[in-house]
């Protein structure tokens, strides 16, 4: 596993979402943005479905995603759905801090989040489709922790992979992870020995030709 989030760590999203393209597996997902610091994460992924509503009365209730935060290791990433369309925040600043402090990754939430400002003053990386300041509390609950989430519209696992930055965020199948790998250090390998190329005085056009618009075409036996 260090391996993989070792090797995950050298790639950023668009290299990995050409991967994924070229594997068959739909590409990275458009509109999560950093809104935090502007800084590329990666990991493994943890998961937590958020619903409408009160949690249901009992005693042991518990605040969302504080059971991801504490099953999740050092470099993990949560990924959180809230596709309620309630309008409040799937995650804040105490949930940030206690994330950094177990040194995870980031988080991705399929909705809002809140306590940006926060967030961005402990250098804690916040994906998210927007910010608000309403607060979670009476609107939505953690309805499922490990289990699989909507993002983007297709299903994201726990223990799945994950490569986000300014461009968007690419998920990797968990059973898939070596092959797009693979994929995208040649796809990355061979597009920083064409930026060499174009910077060594080589026409762009030239460098850009048919060979870079068949990049993404399986090879036979690959």
């Amino acid at each position: 596993m260090d391996e993989i989030r070792a090797r995950l760590a050298k790639l950023d999203a668009c290299a990995v979402s050409d991967a994924l393209d070229q594997c068959g597996i739909r590409p990275s997902v458009t509109g999560l943005a950093p809104l935090s610091v502007r800084r590329r994460i990666s990991g493994r992924i943890v998961t937590v479905k958020l619903s409408a509503g009160s949690p249901p009365p009992g005693p042991h209730a518990r605040h969302l995603c504080t059971a991801a935060i504490d099953r999740a290791q050092a470099g993990d990433v949560v990924v959180i759905e809230q596709l309620t369309g309630i309008d409040c925040a799937g995650w804040g600043g105490i949930l940030s801090n206690a994330a950094a402090h177990k040194r995870l990754a980031g988080v991705i939430i399929e909705g809002p989040a809140r306590d940006i400002d926060e967030s961005a003053e402990i250098g804690f990386p916040v994906y998210a489709r927007c910010a608000t300041a309403r607060t979670a509390r009476g609107r939505v609950h953690e309805s499922e922790t490990g289990g699989p989430v909507q993002v983007g519209g297709d299903a994201v696992h726990e223990g799945d992979w994950v490569v986000a930055d300014a461009s968007g965020a690419a998920f990797i199948p968990a059973a898939r992870i070596n092959e797009v790998l693979e994929a995208a250090e040649r796809i990355a390998a061979k597009e920083a020995g064409m930026t060499k190329a174009v910077l060594a005085g080589h026409r762009v056009s030239d460098v850009m030709g048919a060979d870079y618009e068949r990049l993404l075409e399986k090879k036979p036996g690959a």
